[in-house]
């Protein structure tokens, strides 16, 4: 029903867009110089409307309208590579404080000298998952590190995986018989205990050997319930891969976060450039980027696959 309802309410947005189309040819014939400028007016409202509907059709994938779960995760480069995670994360928050989305951090381990391992980041807001999922690959960063003794210019790199979140009544259905759930202590950098009681979960899917740990929440049933909504959503990612049947074969076609597979290149020195692989975008202000300035990157590949007909 909520998906007739959605459905509905698009078909009669076209609708009403037409009978304004029709309306306004209507007054063109009339001929009447005095309604000249109110057909301006109405036909430039009317090109800003079409722009956006455009976008829209960008986002039309069976889960674009989904919330998103955003898992970040160091590659090559040791503690540049865990920075650079930290940084992706900054970014992506603001980024989701920008567009008005709500985010939450359901799982995060830090790095033993700076930074952090990996993240998991929940995105709530409409089109959530459509707006992030161009952002799935690998992400470099070109920079003068700080943590080099000679300030030698470096290379890192990053994973960002991008997960549509489902409901629990989707046609994704877990069995508990499948389910293997361990309790144990959250701990910070450098593997200090943080909670003295165990409130970190880790739930291993026996059937594919998916393992999700979450463990940001002081309560073990929150951390447990997050942690089922990434597991999920890592399930909802297998179905979709029409080419794989089994997880080795999924396991087959992962991407190394390393050198050839990056998607975008963050270039700090000697330059300040970000350029995206895949459709040849590029800006030359890099902090704006970092500081969460994403739209045009999303844009021109959402645009670029609508053109090359993929999804």
């Amino acid at each position: 029903m909520k998906r007739i309802a959605s459905l509905r309410e698009v078909v009669d947005d076209w609708n009403k867009l037409s009978q304004r189309v029709g309306y306004l040819l209507e007054l063109a014939q009339l001929g009447d110089q005095s309604l000249r400028s109110e057909i301006t007016t109405d036909l430039n409202d009317l090109e800003t409307d079409l722009i956006r509907r455009e976008f829209d059709v960008l986002l039309s994938g069976k889960y674009d309208r989904n919330n998103a779960l955003l898992a970040i995760h160091s590659g090559a480069g040791g503690v540049d590579a865990q920075d650079w995670t930290e940084m992706l994360e900054r970014m992506y928050l603001r980024w989701a404080e920008n567009r008005g989305f709500k985010s939450e951090i359901l799982d995060l381990s830090e790095g033993e000298e700076a930074g952090i391992k990996s993240v998991t980041i929940a995105v709530e807001g409409e089109y959530a998952y459509g707006y992030l999922r161009p952002e799935k690959g690998v992400h470099r960063l070109v920079r003068l590190s700080p943590y080099d003794a000679a300030h030698r210019r470096h290379t890192s790199f990053a994973l960002v995986e991008v997960l549509p979140e489902v409901a629990d009544d989707s046609d994704i259905e877990i069995n508990p018989d499948d389910l293997r759930i361990d309790v144990y202590r959250s701990s910070g950098a450098g593997g200090q205990n943080v909670q003295k009681n165990a409130t970190a979960v880790r739930i291993t899917h026996l059937l594919t050997g998916i393992v999700v740990t979450c463990q940001n929440e002081r309560s073990q049933t929150q951390n447990r319930e997050n942690a089922l909504r990434v597991l999920r959503s890592r399930l909802v990612e297998i179905k979709e891969e029409e080419h794989v049947a089994t997880l080795a074969e999924l396991r087959g076609e992962y991407t190394k976060a390393e050198w050839g597979s990056q998607i975008r290149s963050y270039v700090l020195h000697p330059y300040q450039m970000v350029k995206d692989h895949r459709t040849d975008y590029e800006v030359g202000n890099a902090q704006g980027v970092l500081n969460g300035d994403l739209d045009g990157f999303i844009e021109a590949y959402l645009r670029s696959n609508l053109i090359n007909g993929n999804k």
